[in-house]
């Protein structure tokens, strides 16, 4: 087991696979967003970070392992998305936390400055309150977004750190 090994078809799948994982998650949140409605808090947004960081790195990891490049640089690409993915599963963990109230979430998620009386176009926009950290825009399943991001978060990572590691 060491990451110097060269790498198989085992690896180029699972590249591939945490590749369309990651693009599925992310995709399935953004069309929530524009497709379904959903406004995202602050929380929702930074838990995105690790997708798209991810996606690049595993297509990287895709190509690396198709072209026989050395095998520490596939299973450093697939520790790195295992990496992004803990990141991503710690991140839901917080958020879901705070939507059920076992912590407080951020101080600053949902805050607005105070609105200006004029009227104008610009004045109504600052006025927008994004939502709050420590509501759920919806659950399904019992679980909300953010659990449902520690699932998927859970289950990559689980796969990526497989691929970094096995012979």
């Amino acid at each position: 087991m060491s990451i110097t090994a060269p790498t198989g078809k085992f690896h180029t799948f699972t590249a591939a696979l945490l590749a369309a994982g990651m693009t599925a998650t992310v995709g399935t949140a953004l069309a929530f967003e524009h497709i379904g409605g959903f406004i995202p808090c602050k929380l929702c947004l930074e838990q995105r970070v690790p997708y798209y960081v991810g996606i690049p790195l595993m297509l990287l990891a895709l190509a690396s392992s198709a072209v026989k490049l050395p095998g520490v640089l596939t299973r450093g690409l697939l520790l790195a998305g295992a990496l992004l993915m803990i990141w991503g599963l710690y991140l839901g963990v917080y958020h879901s936390g705070a939507e059920w109230g076992f912590w407080p979430g951020p101080a600053d998620c949902g805050a607005v400055a105070s609105p200006s009386t004029s009227g104008s176009l610009l004045d109504q926009l600052n006025a927008y309150i994004p939502p709050s950290c420590d509501e759920a825009a919806g659950r399904f399943l019992g679980l909300s977004f953010a659990g449902w991001n520690v699932v998927a978060s859970a289950i990559l990572s689980a796969i990526a750190l497989r691929g970094a590691f096995k012979r």
